[in-house]
């Protein structure tokens, strides 16, 4: 049975795809072994089993999709997209070593090099089936342009869907914080930039393809100051709140020598639990750290590849879902996650979370690691009424993964296919009922161009580093 069909105006272009197995990622984790789904404008119209309703008007297209799974679009809970120039750096180091011997190249970017890693940043996620990507920027060194804003145009010439977290620092070395002090802004600086930003950008309506939230970077880089203020901002704007979170045993020692508590009881104390912030990481959390996430709605963005190279901890996910804590998937930053891809963070989820001693081979199913991806993503981000599932009704923001080729085609579950299997071909991707990816490459954006500006930016960087400030 078809699910409803949403209203469309009899004169808007219609996108047909049929003869694919489809995983709507709805409530009811509705599949269909052969369906179809009708995009009109930039909505789901209709979806279900079988072809598509006779006597549609002004179809523009009409897609076979046998051989094809079609899934809602992956949503990026969490990343850096300024790290794309400085991978491959510090390969051996913990969180707090690897932060020490990045942060003063860091401080050297300017906009020309922020726009060329959001760019590769967005190429490599949009690539392999991000939908709704995500960019935690909090460095903003002195003079160096509208970095906020050429990340948002990045994103906006690709054609995703995008949160900016606008980021900060104020707490530098001298401070007792990690990064150096040159890094850093004030906290009123930090606070009169962040709510700018969100004058200037955030669109709150259904079908917004840019969204802001308030973001100061972390426990041990920002003031407590900066934490409670940022959330008062937050709040009265109406936008989210983001950070990480509990991400090292290092930072839960760093909150108990500097606070005298935990980093949840910290959080909690400055605002900042509830069901519009989600953290990043949060690799170690007790059973009273998850209850108080749960109680509060507070989200949750597991970034699996990231935990595992900085040697952070395998996080709690199956407990967190248990107790119903929304959770969604983080590529993170480039410089700790190279690959800088979100698909193959469904498969490194369920992999890494069996190896928790608790929970083992029961830790995660393929289709968990898919709701991860996509409605969890759209939850942490507060758009769960938008996207994240395909329904009638929803924004048109899916994706046709190949399944029938040679990586996949002998692993009979189509879902399965894509978590387990090698990473699967994108042969089309919609964002808001427009074509990003078709064949696996990116409509919008000269892919060569783009890896050969980040290249020259990258070298540009590490030569301006090594020069004295």
């Amino acid at each position: 049975m078809a699910a409803p069909a949403a209203q469309a105006s009899p004169d808007v272009s219609r996108i047909v795809i049929e003869n694919c197995a489809i995983a709507t990622v709805d409530a009811q984790d509705t599949e269909y072994a052969s369906g179809h789904v009708v995009v009109a404008g930039n909505r789901i119209e209709s979806i279900g089993a079988g072809t598509a309703p006779a006597g549609l008007e002004n179809v523009v297209r009409r897609i076979d999709g046998t051989g094809h799974l079609v899934t809602p679009g992956l949503i990026n809970t969490h990343h850096h997209f300024y790290q794309w120039i400085t991978r491959g750096l510090a390969t051996d180091h913990n969180l707090f070593d690897w932060l020490v011997a990045l942060y003063p190249t860091w401080a050297r970017i300017d906009e020309q090099m922020v726009t060329a890693a959001a760019q590769g940043s967005l190429a490599m996620m949009a690539r392999g089936g991000v939908t709704t990507a995500m960019d935690h920027h909090y460095v903003f060194p002195e003079g160096s342009g509208d970095l906020s804003s050429a990340i948002i145009g990045a994103a906006r010439d690709m054609g995703v869907r995008f949160t900016l977290a606008r980021g900060s620092m104020d707490r530098g070395e001298s401070d007792g914080g990690l990064p150096p002090d040159f890094a850093v802004e004030t906290l009123d600086g930090a606070l009169a930039a962040t709510e700018a930003t969100v004058d200037a950008h955030h669109d709150a309506s259904f079908d917004s393809m840019t969204q802001i939230a308030v973001a100061p970077c972390s426990p041990f880089s920002v003031s407590t100051e900066l934490m409670r203020q940022g959330a008062e901002l937050a709040r009265r704007k109406g936008v989210r709140l983001h950070t990480h979170g509990s991400e090292t045993v290092e930072e839960e020692k760093f909150c108990r020598e500097l606070f005298g508590m935990g980093p949840t009881d910290y959080f909690e104390s400055t605002g900042w639990l509830g069901a519009d912030v989600w953290m990043a990481h949060c690799v170690h959390m007790n059973d009273s750290d998850i209850a108080a996430f749960a109680r509060t709605g507070t989200g949750v963005a597991h970034c699996p590849s990231s935990n595992a190279r900085l040697a952070a901890g395998i996080a709690r996910v199956p407990d967190m879902l248990k107790a119903g804590v929304p959770v969604g998937l983080g590529v993170d930053g480039t410089a700790s996650n190279e690959s800088g891809e979100l698909h193959t963070e469904l498969r490194n989820a369920l992999l890494i979370n069996r190896l928790h001693t608790e929970h083992r081979e029961r830790a995660l199913n393929a289709r968990q690691a898919l709701r991860l991806g996509t409605f969890g993503g759209a939850q942490v981000l507060g758009r769960a009424d938008q996207i994240g599932s395909l329904e009638a009704g929803k924004l048109a923001d899916l994706v046709m993964w190949k399944v029938d080729g040679l990586g996949h085609s002998t692993i009979a579950d189509p879902v399965t296919a894509i978590v387990f299997g090698a990473a699967a071909p994108v042969t089309l991707s919609l964002v808001n009922g427009l074509p990003v990816v078709e064949d696996s490459h990116l409509t919008t954006v000269d892919e060569d161009a783009i890896a050969r500006s980040a290249r020259n930016e990258a070298q540009r960087l590490a030569r301006v580093a090594a020069q004295p400030r």
